[in-house]
């Protein structure tokens, strides 16, 4: 790996691209391939994972980690770039959209065919069976009105083709491709950014033939690839403890390679500091693929995920210990509270608004400390974070708090590089986006 030092200006904005506007954070569309077999309306573009990767200079004989990978845009892109990567994320739903994202060693051919024979088998048995729904616990998971009766029968129906086909190699394909048109063309949710439902109601949706062009547009991106054996690696895990057994995995090609075994570079994405429940995005797909099936599985989820949003805040969180001293967070979460009582906002929600900025900025202390032994010296981290103003309208500087966090962890404070603004939809105050840039010397 290179380091290229003077790379990182203060504020960094690609060429012909505009500070005040968002479609630097679109997908380009010749970025479509594999990327949008299945991602988040807020996932970052594949062009800023390439500018990082390339000033980092990272090769084939590095290893890239994300720890909070979702559904894995940094990985698509390294494995394209023929880097080998691994990624860490607790949901479900995402951590098997980016398994599935990574794995191209299928042929397309087959798997179009395959899926021609379980869409006649799904047409036939549609037709002749009563109306399919879900349990009432699982239903009660569910935004009210997400997917109308009708199209949730036909789903459900080609689920049950898809899991009991003798031919399971397959399988992991076809069901990212459900998960897609099930959001997508099947159901009545939008997302902008907020998931929501629709006014108008689908009383009926083309399933089978939505999740047809799923599949048709998979084969077409394993077709035109360059079917290289590098690895990707993705572990179903909380990023605030770093699993034991995460380690680097370089292609056959230098698997060989004993030497500073560790992670060359990180670049993630983790959740910003908001009230946004990220598992209401993914909640249609998580419950009807059986990700998540009962209020009970729904919290061990929410468990599991960096503290970002106060419905996923639990009495038993210590997460705020690892930022008990850091004088300005605490001058914040004063502040928030301070707001709270002259408002007189008093429900139980409002009241944890404090609590969740301390087990924020402490969860992502705790990753950072967990992740040194993993890092070689000199690896190059790179972290997409937002400004959010949240909490009663308190301004929270996310990357420049996380920046110094970092530092009092012995991380070294490369820039905190400008990616765009945003307008914030509630003041309509434009919000930074940054990439917190850090080194790790290695000395500790």
């Amino acid at each position: 790996m290179v380091w290229q030092p003077d790379l990182f200006p203060e504020e960094t904005i690609p060429a012909g691209a505009s500070r005040q506007t968002g479609h630097i954070n679109k997908l380009d569309v010749r970025d479509s391939p594999f990327h949008e077999w299945y991602r988040f309306v807020l996932s970052f573009p594949a062009h800023l994972v390439r500018e990082y990767i390339s000033r980092f200079g990272l090769g084939e004989t590095d290893v890239l980690l994300d720890p909070f990978c979702g559904t894995g845009t940094t990985l698509v892109e390294a494995k394209l770039l023929g880097i080998p990567s691994a990624g860490i994320e607790a949901n479900p739903m995402a951590h098997f959209a980016s398994s599935v994202k990574t794995d191209w060693d299928i042929d397309p051919d087959q798997l179009v065919a395959h899926a021609a024979s379980v869409a006649k088998r799904a047409k036939d048995s549609e037709r002749g069976s009563s109306l399919q729904t879900l349990s009432e616990e699982s239903s009660k998971l569910l935004l009210k009105n997400s997917i109308s009766p009708l199209p949730l029968h036909k789903s459900l129906v080609l689920l049950h083709c898809i899991e009991h086909d003798e031919r399971a190699q397959f399988k992991r394909h076809e069901l990212l491709a459900l998960a897609k048109s099930l959001v997508c063309s099947s159901s009545n949710l939008y997302f902008g950014p907020e998931v929501g439902v629709r006014r108008v109601h689908k009383t009926d949706a083309p399933v089978i033939e939505s999740w047809l062009v799923e599949i048709e547009n998979m084969a077409a991106d394993l077709r035109n690839a360059d079917h290289n054996r590098t690895v990707a690696t993705v572990h179903c895990a909380d990023a605030r403890y770093i699993p034991a057994g995460l380690s680097p995995q370089r292609s056959r090609r230098h698997a060989c390679e004993r030497r500073n075994p560790g992670f060359s570079a990180v670049f993630t994405s983790p959740p910003y500091p908001n009230e946004k429940d990220y598992t209401r995005i993914t909640r249609l797909e998580s419950v009807i693929l059986g990700f998540v099936n009962n209020r009970a599985d729904l919290r061990a989820l929410k468990n599991g995920l960096l503290r970002s949003n106060t419905r996923n805040v639990y009495k038993g969180d210590d997460d705020d210990g690892w930022v008990a001293e850091h004088a300005e967070i605490q001058a914040i979460v004063a502040e928030i509270e301070k707001r709270r009582i002259a408002l007189r906002k008093t429900s139980g929600f409002e009241r944890q608004y404090g609590r969740v900025t301390q087990l924020y900025f402490g969860g992502m202390a705790r990753h950072l400390a967990e992740l040194r032994p993993f890092l070689k010296p000199g690896a190059c981290l790179g972290y997409v974070v937002g400004d959010q103003a949240s909490y009663l309208q308190v301004m929270i500087h996310t990357g420049r708090l996380l920046a110094d966090i970092a530092q009092s962890l012995g991380y070294r404070i490369v820039g905190i590089d400008l990616f765009r603004t945003r307008l914030a939809t509630a003041t309509r105050q434009q919000m930074r986006e940054e990439v917190v840039v850090l080194q790790w010397p290695g000395w500790i």
